[in-house]
């Protein structure tokens, strides 16, 4: 695997590189948001410091996201919840607050890849390849999204949650089932991702009810006509 490192503190730097490289990865260092966009076509991954000299990084990973979509994990001091929600809404698969353990890092890189190079839920091969609600369609072999003939952005993560929730639309699914399916883990630290990546669904689509909470247990999808969240109570 070939990564790029975007990190500007050069003792994180070297120890980053160090741990990827005894792992078998070649790995590309840059300092400064310019050089990350000038080489990330050619990253297979992608490791962000959010605090970089000449672009704050949550805008860099914005621009990261127009024009590659390698699994990307922020690594960074920013710890506030803010932060964590901006980080996840902008497209990282995973967000690491420094200071980290060097292999909670490693398995959380290998695990981001694994869930990125094979997408969770994928469909039975009698099941549909797209599933409409109302004027919501999901092109699940696609993996696109239109409202109202509209085609919809969504990040890789949010168009998995939306993906496995439309395969099954008669199914309430736990918070547990979920986290299991698309993180790889019933009981990631960072449960908040699910919610995060819930509420992008429902502000980029339009559509409140889409994405169907059922409380106290989990999501279904839901009828984006619904008025509110589509919340039920229990």
């Amino acid at each position: 695997m070939h990564a790029l490192l975007v990190e500007d503190d050069d003792r994180m730097a070297q120890a980053l590189v160090t741990a990827l490289a005894q792992r078998g990865h070649s790995v590309r260092r840059v300092g400064r948001a310019l050089d990350a966009l000038r080489h990330v076509r050619e990253a297979q991954f992608v490791l962000l410091d959010l605090g970089l000299p000449d672009l704050d990084g949550l805008e860099l990973l914005r621009r990261l996201r127009t024009v590659c979509d390698a699994p990307l994990i922020v690594v960074t001091a920013r710890c506030e919840e803010r932060d964590i929600v901006q980080g996840l809404r902008a497209g990282a698969d995973d967000y690491v607050v420094k200071p980290f353990r060097m292999a909670e890092l490693m398995a959380r890189i290998d695990s981001v890849r694994r869930r990125t190079t094979s997408p969770p839920g994928r469909p039975d091969s009698d099941a549909a390849s797209s599933v409409r609600a109302g004027d919501v369609e999901i092109d699940l072999a696609g993996r696109s999204v239109t409202v109202a003939s509209r085609v919809v952005r969504l990040t890789r993560r949010e168009f998995d949650v939306l993906a496995f929730l439309a395969r099954r639309p008669d199914q309430v699914h736990s918070r547990e089932e979920i986290l299991d399916r698309i993180w790889g883990d019933a009981f990631l630290a960072a449960s908040r991702s699910l919610d995060v990546h819930v509420a992008g669904i429902r502000a980029k689509t339009g559509r409140a009810g889409l994405v169907r909470t059922v409380r106290g247990f989990g999501y279904q999808l839901g009828s984006p006509s619904a008025d509110g969240e589509g919340d039920s109570g229990g």
